[in-house]
């Protein structure tokens, strides 16, 4: 069955167009900037700013000439253009409105992923592992807006809508904790309640790729590998790794859970890169002389 994949967002959606199936996904990508293909990119890109009603209008006009039938399936992994809570608001629930709003055909639509954060949920979230059915408890302006966004895709799309969790990304070009651990620009926490959850963005967007595909997903998932660490244990192991001095200690409150991918993993998704330290020390390596 031929599919017509709208993407929101940059890298993540390149790196999941490329999981698909050239012979039964076309993919067409809107960015507020433009964006140059890399190699191997199968997306083409337009222009669309969704806060901009004429540049949507101009934008979902070319899709439908780029498009040999209805936009099929929608992948929602919107970038903020700062870390404020207008920025946010206008990246997900008002961005995502505005995008469904001005979908043409929207009865041809079979699926929309949207790719949030595990910021919906507080560090006080539950003393053993977070998973789906842990009440969301947002601390921020971040979870809050993301979760406004989840409320408005189930409103408006029940049973086609489906939410992914994501933890820390990392990854070729994601790695200035590496960077900062080396220069001795990062302290580590101290105390309990610090956990780090981290996905590779290869991993995530094999997800991305797989719930756009699964049959009959269920509506939230959590994107995560399968060790989640003390953030002190994974900086040290990281400091050691990067050449970099063992970072100084500070006291903070809690500011971490521990999450689990259990939920994912069951419906037949599994990480190439389960641990983190795996995945940085590949990373490390790819980009040595």
């Amino acid at each position: 069955m031929a599919n017509t994949l709208l993407l929101v967002g940059g890298d993540l959606c390149a790196r999941t167009a490329r999981a698909l199936d050239p012979g039964t996904w076309t993919c067409v990508g809107l960015r507020r900037r433009a964006m140059e293909a890399r190699p191997g990119d199968r997306i083409r890109w337009l222009r669309a700013d969704l806060c901009d009603p004429d540049s949507l209008t101009a934008a979902m006009a070319a899709v439908r000439g780029l498009a040999s039938g209805p936009v099929t399936h929608i992948l929602y992994a919107p970038a903020p253009d700062a870390r404020t809570p207008e920025a946010y608001a206008r990246a997900y629930p008002q961005g995502l409105r505005a995008l469904l709003d001005a979908l043409p055909d929207p009865d041809g639509l079979r699926r929309c992923l949207l790719v949030g954060s595990s910021a919906v949920w507080g560090p006080d979230a539950a003393d053993g592992l977070v998973d789906e059915d842990t009440p969301a408890a947002p601390t921020d302006f971040r979870g809050a807006k993301i979760l406004e966004a989840e409320a408005l895709l189930h409103d408006r799309l029940p049973g086609q809508g489906v939410a992914l969790r994501l933890s820390g990304l990392y990854g070729p070009g994601r790695l200035r904790l590496l960077d900062g651990l080396r220069a001795g620009r990062i302290a580590a926490p101290d105390g309990p309640g610090h956990w780090a959850n981290r996905i590779h963005i290869d991993d995530a967007a094999r997800a991305c790729a797989h719930l756009l595909s699964l049959a009959a997903p269920l509506p939230c998932y959590i994107g995560t590998d399968d060790h989640p660490l003390p953030t002190a244990a994974l900086y040290d192991a990281l400091a050691r790794m990067a050449g970099g001095p063992p970072p100084a200690r500070e006291i903070r409150p809690p500011d971490g859970k521990r999450l689990s991918n259990a939920r994912l993993r069951a419906s037949g998704w599994a990480p190439a890169w389960p641990d983190t330290l795996q995945g940085y020390a590949a990373c490390l390596a790819s980009t040595q002389p």
